[in-house]
């Protein structure tokens, strides 16, 4: 990084923070299952973790040990939004906006109820995410210019967007069931006049005009809540809301380690049985040599006139059983779970042991270090 930008390494370390080992295996689960977003629980980033792992695989960076560990990550990311449901109720303002309006709605008719947003700005534009995400399939965007809606358009494609001028506001609230309101205006566009030339809602639609006003200082005024026809939320309405969510995702995000904690045994397991795979396969092809040197020795004894094709292939696989049979013991106790420092430290005397009987050639010092450190981290 500093090469690249021409930062001195020490100004870089200022704003950064490093990880190691387990500590970081557990911040790329947690972020995988959104505790670590701005909103808690929050979705999109599950796709970004496996955007990265594609990019990491088509371009060939990704080695044996990162990829596994990418993939258990998206494995706990999909397990706690799947058992925790941590990714329901509002926890943005735009969010509940959006979640209060069709909770009012007749259940029935939400889906299919006219939408207006007036004001194309950052909190419109969550607006529009948060109306796709509940499955809304149009809404009109009153604003100064169309550029921001073009954008937005762009940027969004599961929905139909509609833009109408400023100057065709009232005459675009006239034909919404639900009004959201985010512009930065000083002064209210809708005032109790405005709410009561508005033409009537439709029984269907519950009878009653939705006002959702998300701007501050308020783009509607509270003396439309006098309105019989017009029902009038505001952003500390939105708040009450919002709180009583992350409260809810915060007692969610406890389970959600339970879970995490759980993967990444799973995953330190897995690598941790990777360590004794040198002695595994020094073992194996000690025992092939013996095997196809003592077959040689008995088929020459028999002689190859004495053979069938058939008899010799059932030689050769009563050798390779025997072998086989022979070794499931020794392996099976070089496989290491990872549940327990004890399992570890018997892997480690089993793989000593199997060292000393059959004289591998193994880097023991280092398979030994790397799992001292385990077996010490797990008992600590």
């Amino acid at each position: 990084m500093s090469k690249k930008s021409g930062i001195p390494a020490s100004e870089l370390r200022e704003h950064l923070f490093m990880l190691r080992d387990s500590d970081a295996t557990r911040h790329l689960f947690e972020v995988s299952a959104g505790l670590d977003s701005l909103v808690l629980g929050e979705g999109q980033i599950l796709a970004q973790v496996k955007q990265v792992v594609r990019s990491g695989q088509n371009s060939g960076g990704l080695g044996k040990n990162i990829d596994r560990m990418f993939k258990d990550a998206i494995t706990a990311g999909k397990r706690v939004r799947c058992e925790t449901n941590i990714s329901s109720g509002a926890v943005s303002v735009s969010s509940a906006a959006v979640e209060l309006a069709l909770m009012k709605l007749p259940e029935t008719e939400a889906l299919s109820a006219s939408m207006l947003l007036i004001g194309a700005g950052k909190m419109g534009k969550l607006v529009v995410k948060h109306l796709i995400a509940k499955g809304c399939k149009k809404v009109v965007v009153v604003n100064r210019s169309v550029e921001r809606v073009d954008a937005i358009r762009e940027e969004m494609k599961d929905i139909e967007i509609v833009y109408r001028p400023l100057s065709e506001m009232y005459e675009a609230a006239s034909e919404a069931d639900v009004v959201f309101t985010s512009t930065a205006s000083e002064t209210p566009l809708f005032t109790k006049e405005h709410a009561e030339a508005l033409p009537p809602i439709s029984d269907t639609m519950g009878g009653v005009r939705l006002f959702v006003d998300i701007s501050v200082p308020r783009n509607v005024s509270a003396c439309v809540s006098e309105v019989g026809s017009a029902r009038v939320y505001n952003v500390d309405d939105l708040k009450e809301v919002v709180e009583a969510n992350k409260e809810d995702r915060l007692r969610k995000a406890m389970e959600a380690q339970t879970i995490i904690t759980e993967e990444l045994k799973r995953f330190e397991a897995w690598r941790d049985s990777l360590e004794t795979v040198p002695t595994i396969k020094k073992l194996r092809s000690y025992a092939d040599r013996i095997r196809a040197s003592e077959l040689d020795k008995c088929l020459q004894k028999i002689g190859d006139d004495n053979l069938t094709k058939k008899m010799r292939r059932a030689v050769e696989e009563l050798s390779t059983g025997i072998v086989n049979k022979l070794l499931h013991g020794p392996l099976q106790h070089l496989r290491c779970d990872g549940s327990d420092s004890r399992t570890l430290d018997e892997t480690l005397e089993n793989m000593h042991a199997l060292n000393r009987m059959f004289s591998l050639d193994t880097e023991k010092a280092i398979i030994e270090q790397k799992i001292k450190a385990k077996v010490e981290k797990t008992q600590n």
